[in-house]
């Protein structure tokens, strides 16, 4: 049923298993003709991980019968922030070497958003909005090299071997010695004798990856049946920065607010969100063309104090620093702090690759994180309508946010973008776990 004069909803279902978005139950304007399809309108604020997968979700899974207008906006422009820094890790694995809460389902909805990515690279190179990435050095959009964590101490060999035990069965965890561990990593150093290796986990080239999911929406709107009215599915990228919601007033059935860390500057939720910001600068290392020592076409990345994503023989990020309650939003980075950050990363890095002391500096880059608060499952997202923690007026617009996916947006994204535009569509939060939405009642 609607919500409001001019909302167009559906009937509230039980979380999460009897969504059927193609009950239509009213039409967004009662002047519309009867025989005119229902049109949804909705804006998503930001263009990276959690944006781009809410916005693909809402446009796959709109009714079929609906005129849908998808508008997302971020002045930065596809994958310009937090996102496009990461490192483009994606395992199963918090810092601190537990399997993280639903890591099964969140690691399924990535698997296939990525599948879709890669295939759309492939067929559409030449439409990449920025032909640097088309034309990158740094391999392919997906290096399925695997990832190899050693254990740097008896408790962390302990965690290693009890979640080896219990892995995911979409991402297997093998626990392997020190000669195995040095085998997948040449010079690789063991402390505690004991490391995992998770072969079916990826690197990615995280800028490349969402320029191309963003063709991916693209290409759902072209196959999309088109009806004698107009287009039955659009999409828009508009390079602005919302800086008020009032902004979108009257123009939006739903805003999805993806902000990330810079959610925090909306004056309606300035104050309102449990999150702490934290920058991160990750570093781009070179092996010198003299330099022997190239990494393994094959060797997997390396986690630990400071991860290692491997790019290519003489080329991997590390990262990533942790500087809490940053305000610097910019992802650029002054000689000073890359300094700074260069020399915390390498100390930490060395201790399990000592090597990369060898390599040399490129590049560095920085985004801000959005943390949430600690929780007895770990640290977990923030989803939810938040229409009243905004205390909005307007019945016709409904506001709903998605934040808080720390250093995990890459693992969390497909999952919560999927749940997301379901909520969305429905008009029902009952689609969103509570685990994820119980921050509100604690405010």
């Amino acid at each position: 049923m609607g919500l409001g004069n001019g909302v167009l909803c559906y009937p509230k279902l039980n979380y999460p298993y009897q969504w059927n978005p193609h009950i239509r139950s009213s039409i967004r304007s009662s002047s519309s003709s009867s025989l005119q399809p229902p049109s949804l309108r909705y804006a998503v604020l930001g263009a990276g991980f959690a944006g781009l997968s809410v916005a693909w979700h809402l446009l796959k899974h709109s009714p079929k019968d609906a005129r849908v207008c998808v508008d997302i906006y971020d002045e930065l422009g596809i994958g310009g922030g937090a996102s496009g820094v990461s490192g483009g890790l994606l395992h199963p694995y918090s810092p601190k070497a537990k399997l993280l809460w639903r890591g099964a389902e969140c690691w399924k909805e990535c698997q296939k958003l990525l599948n879709i990515a890669e295939t759309i690279e492939h067929m559409r190179t030449s439409d990449l909005v920025d032909q640097d990435l088309a034309n990158s050095s740094e391999g392919p959009l997906i290096q399925r090299r695997g990832i190899l964590r050693p254990a740097t101490d008896m408790k962390n060999a302990d965690t290693l071997k009890e979640n080896a035990q219990n892995c995911l069965g979409s991402c297997r965890i093998e626990l392997i010695d020190k000669d195995g561990a040095q085998t997948l990593v040449p010079n690789l150093f063991v402390p505690s004798n004991s490391a995992v290796y998770m072969p079916q986990a990826v690197n990615i080239n995280p800028k490349r990856y969402l320029q191309a999911l963003f063709l991916a929406c693209q290409d759902l709107v072209k196959e999309s049946p088109r009806s004698r009215y107009e287009e039955e599915k659009v999409v828009h990228l508009h390079k602005k920065s919302i800086t008020n919601l009032s902004e979108l007033s009257g123009e939006y059935d739903a805003v999805i607010i993806c902000l990330g860390a810079k959610a925090v500057m909306l004056p309606e939720l300035s104050g309102k969100l449990p999150l702490r910001t934290c920058r991160g600068v990750v570093t781009h290392l070179q092996l010198p063309s003299d330099a022997r020592g190239e990494y393994g076409d094959h060797s997997p990345s390396i986690l630990s104090d400071a991860w290692l994503a491997v790019q290519g023989p003489r080329n991997v990020v590390m990262g990533s620093t942790w500087d809490w309650g940053s305000r610097n939003f910019s992802s650029s980075v002054s000689t000073e702090e890359a300094s700074t950050a260069l020399d915390e990363l390498i100390l930490k890095a060395s201790t399990v690759y000592p090597c990369i002391r060898n390599w040399v500096f490129t590049r560095a880059r920085a985004g801000v994180r959005a943390m949430p608060p600690l929780t007895p499952l770990g640290s977990l997202p923030l989803l939810g309508c938040v229409n009243d923690t905004i205390s909005c007026q307007n019945v016709e617009c409904r506001y709903w946010f998605v934040g808080g996916l720390g250093s995990r947006g890459l693992l969390y994204h497909g999952w919560l973008g999927k749940l997301t535009a379901q909520a969305v569509i429905s008009c029902n939060e009952d689609f969103l776990p509570r685990e994820l939405t119980s921050w509100k009642k604690l405010k």
